[in-house]
Order: C-alpha cells, then sequence, then structure tokens
C-alpha cells in the first residue's frame, strides 16, 4: 500500500486527476438511478426492512421487500439488483437468499452481500455468508470486524457492531477480491477495495449520529445495490458512499439531535444534486 505521506508529487497530481474523473462518474450515475429508477430486490432484516425502503425511494430507486422463497426466484429474475442483509435471518429468509442469489448469478444481474454479525458466535447465518460468498457477489460490505472475520481473521465482535476501525482492517480484506468486484468497509471514514482500479478509495464525511440511527448500515447496503443497477461495481460504491456521506454531512448541519437528524437524513438522500455531488464529495484514491 502507498500511503498518502509516501506518494510523489506527480503521483499526486495523477491520483487528483483520476479523482476528478470518478466524481464526474459518480454524478453521471445518480443521474441515471433518478432516470431509471431501478427495481431493487431487498431480502433484509426486520429492523431494517422499513428503513432501507424509505432510503431507496428517497435516492430514486424503486425497492421490493421480497423474503420468501416461493416469490424469490421469478422476482429475482426481474429486478435490475440484488441486496441481501444477514441481519435477523429466519429459516425462509435463508432459503430465499440462496434461490435469488443463485437467480441472479446465473443471470448476471447485480447483487450485494451484508454479512451483518459474521464471525464464530453467529454459525448459522455465517455458514450461509460462506455459502453466498461461493457466488461470487458483486459486492461485499459490512462494517469492519465483519469484513474482517469474513476474510478469514479472527476479530472479536460487539453483537453486530464492529469493535475495531474501517482503517485498521481494510488491508486484510484484500482476499476478498477473489469473490467479489468491490468491498466495503464502513467506519468513520469507508474504504472500498476495487478490483476495477486496483486501488482503495477512501470516503471521508457523514456524521457521527449515522450509527445512532438503526439501519442506517443496512440501508446502505441496498443503495449500493440501487447503484450498481446503473453503474459499473467499483462506481456504484463510491455513488453511494459518497451519496451518505453528504447527506449525513448536511443532516447533522441541520440538527444534532438523534431524532430531527434521522429525518433531516432521509431528506437529504431525497435532495441530493449533482452540484452537491461535485462540491461536498470527500474522497482519497490510494494506490494498492
Amino acid at each position: 500500500m502507498n500511503h498518502p505521506e509516501n506518494i510523489s508529487s506527480s503521483q499526486r497530481d495523477q491520483l487528483h486527476i483520476h479523482t476528478d474523473v470518478i466524481l464526474d462518474k459518480v454524478v453521471a450515475a445518480w443521474i441515471e438511478l433518478q432516470t431509471k429508477q431501478p427495481l431493487v430486490h431487498c431480502i433484509t432484516n426486520s429492523v431494517a426492512a422499513n428503513y432501507a425502503a424509505n432510503v431507496l425511494l428517497a435516492a430514486g430507486a424503486s425497492p421490493a421487500m421480497i423474503d420468501n422463497p416461493f416469490e424469490a426466484e421469478s422476482f429475482a429474475s426481474i429486478a435490475a439488483a440484488l441486496s441481501i442483509n444477514l441481519g435477523t435471518p429466519t429459516t425462509e429468509q435463508m432459503q430465499a437468499m440462496r434461490i435469488s442469489a443463485q437467480t441472479v448469478t446465473e443471470k448476471g444481474t447485480p447483487w450485494v452481500l451484508d454479512p451483518v454479525g459474521y464471525g464464530p458466535f453467529l454459525k448459522w447465518r455465517s455458514e450461509m455468508a460462506d455459502q453466498l460468498l461461493l457466488l461470487n457477489p458483486t459486492v461485499i460490505r459490512g462494517n469492519a470486524s465483519e469484513i474482517s472475520a469474513l476474510a478469514g481473521n479472527q476479530v472479536e465482535s460487539k453483537g453486530v457492531d464492529s469493535t475495531v476501525s474501517s482503517n485498521e482492517v481494510y488491508l486484510q480484506a484484500l482476499p476478498l477480491l477473489a469473490h467479489c468486484e468491490c468491498v466495503a468497509i464502513s467506519g468513520e471514514s469507508d474504504f472500498l477495495l476495487s478490483k476495477e482500479l486496483n486501488a482503495v478509495i477512501q470516503v471521508n464525511g457523514g456524521s457521527f449520529l449515522q450509527p445512532k440511527v438503526t439501519a442506517t448500515g443496512c440501508a446502505l447496503g441496498a443503495l449500493i445495490a440501487a447503484y450498481c443497477a446503473v453503474a459499473t461495481p467499483t462506481i456504484a460504491t463510491i455513488s453511494a458512499h459518497i451519496h451518505f456521506a453528504i447527506a449525513g454531512k448536511l443532516a447533522f448541519e441541520r440538527s444534532q439531535n438523534v431524532g430531527h437528524f434521522n429525518v433531516a437524513f432521509l431528506d437529504e438522500i431525497y435532495a441530493m444534486t449533482a452540484d452537491k455531488l461535485l462540491e461536498y464529495a470527500d474522497i482519497e484514491v490510494l494506490s494498492l
């Protein structure tokens, strides 16, 4: 990894140009999301379903929370993208996850895996995550503990919450690129590992209040899936994280109380514009 302090001035100029190109593509992806309003098939947890659906609607996508095995295949076959979240799995949900993932894999439809709670203490869901990993999701996203554990490292977690920071473990996630196009690690700063760019993209911004609102991380996975329907996996993942980071930043400027922040955050997801994306986006490209 070339850390920023070790990059020459010519390399910095090249990365700055690279960043400008990325942001132009992010704006294009946001415009496509508004235009196409892709149908996103979400299999998510009971805590997150309503919130994730509202975030997708606010962002411009069309969510459908189909999580039973009797409808999974037929619906996955028409969806523009699939989001699978292992937050509160039931037996039927698990069956639907497997069926849906197999269906979209066969059709070449993009899909996102969010291995919520992955680790040795929640073995049933973790074994399912391992099986889904073999189907090569388009994007894998999670917090630092989940991603590090999924990559084969021994990491303790606090329930489904991370006990380590994203900047401590993003290099540990490199083996996961053998199974997907992009790995996204959420934290104070988000770190996105891209096979396409052979780089790590650091997304800064947001607010410390976001983790205080239930299901923001789960909704982010669904938003990545929505963007995957209209852009390459890397640009989709970057776009979703920038969208969230800017919404969090602007929502915090409006309110520092959790309840009001929650409403303001959803408002800012809806009120995103191309100008805001270009003005407030704060990303760094780190070479592998």
